[in-house]
C-alpha cells in the first residue's frame, strides 16, 4: 500500500491490494447486472484486473465500494483473493454518481442513490436544510422517485413516464431534512396517485406497449399545459392533481402513439 495526493482536490489517496474477503458493497449502490459481471470476467480473463476497484474505509477494518462493485463480484467469481483498489476520503461517497462510470445509472439507481443520500444525512443532521443536498444530488425529482422506489417499496413503478413532468415542477426544498422527508412522503403519494390513474387509462386504451405510459403523462400535462412549456406555474401539487384530473380525457391518434 501506497499514497498518493490527489492533483486537482490534493486529498491522500491510498493504492495497493486488498482482501477480496474485506470488502463490502454499501446499499447506496445500485442492483449488480448479472450480464455485466459476465462481460467483465470474460475481459479479465484476457487482460488481467487492471482497472483498480474506488474504495473507502468502513466499520470494522471493511471497505465498501464506492466504484467497481461489478469488477468485484467478477474478481470475486473467478477466484481472486485480492484486487487492486483506491481508497478515497469517506466524503466521495456522496459524489457515488459521477465516480460510477463502470455502467451509466439509469433513473432508479439515481433516485435509489439520492435516497440513501437523503437518509444518511437525515440521520446524522436532521436539522440540515434539504436544499444543502443540491451538491450530493443532481436533481431534485431524484428524491422524489427514491421516496416511491425506496420508501414505498414500489420497484417496479414506471418513473421514466413521469420524468420530463418531474424535471418541470420538483425542486429542491428549504426545509430540515426531518421535515423535508414528510414533505416527500407526500409529493411521493401524489405521484403514486397519478399513476394509478394512468395504469388505469392504459389498460382501458388497451395499450401494450410500456413507453406509452409516459405518452398518457405526456399528453395528459399537455392538455393542461400545452406543448412546449418550459416553466410550470403552479405549484407541485396543483400540476399534478391537474393532470390526474386530465388523464380520464387522454385519447391517441395512431401518428401520436407512434411517436413513442
Amino acid at each position: 500500500m501506497f499514497s498518493l495526493k490527489e492533483p486537482l482536490k490534493g486529498y491522500e489517496m491510498k493504492v495497493g491490494l486488498l482482501p477480496v474477503e474485506k470488502i463490502k458493497i454499501p446499499t447506496i449502490q445500485r442492483d449488480i447486472s448479472e450480464t455485466l459481471v459476465k462481460r467483465l470476467m470474460t475481459s479479465i480473463e484476457k487482460v488481467g484486473f487492471v482497472d483498480p476497484i474506488l474504495v473507502i474505509e468502513g466499520e470494522g477494518g471493511f471497505y465498501e465500494v464506492i466504484n467497481g462493485q461489478h469488477r468485484l463480484r467478477a474478481a470475486e467469481l473467478l477466484g481472486f483473493r485480492e484486487v487492486p483498489a483506491i481508497i478515497l476520503p469517506p466524503e466521495t461517497k456522496d459524489y457515488i454518481i459521477s465516480l460510477n462510470v463502470e455502467k451509466a445509472p439509469n433513473l432508479k439507481d439515481k433516485a435509489h442513490q439520492a435516497y440513501e443520500i437523503f437518509v444518511k444525512y437525515l440521520k446524522e443532521n436532521p436539522q440540515m436544510e434539504e436544499i444543502e443536498l443540491e451538491m450530493k444530488v443532481e436533481e431534485p425529482y431524484f428524491l422524489t422517485v427514491g421516496f416511491i422506489t425506496d420508501r414505498f417499496g414500489a420497484k417496479r413503478f414506471p418513473a421514466y413516464a413521469f420524468e420530463k413532468v418531474l424535471r418541470k415542477v420538483d425542486e429542491f426544498l428549504i426545509l430540515p431534512l426531518e421535515e423535508a422527508e414528510k414533505e416527500r412522503e407526500k409529493r411521493a403519494s401524489i405521484v403514486r396517485d397519478v399513476r394509478e390513474a394512468m395504469e388505469e387509462k392504459y389498460q382501458e386504451l388497451g395499450l401494450s406497449n410500456v413507453l406509452h405510459k409516459e405518452a398518457i403523462i405526456s399528453k395528459a400535462f399537455q392538455m393542461v399545459y400545452g406543448k412546449r412549456v418550459r416553466k410550470v406555474e403552479d405549484d407541485f401539487y396543483t400540476a399534478f392533481e391537474k393532470i390526474k384530473d386530465a388523464i380520464p380525457k387522454v385519447s391517441f391518434t395512431e401518428e401520436e402513439l407512434e411517436e413513442f
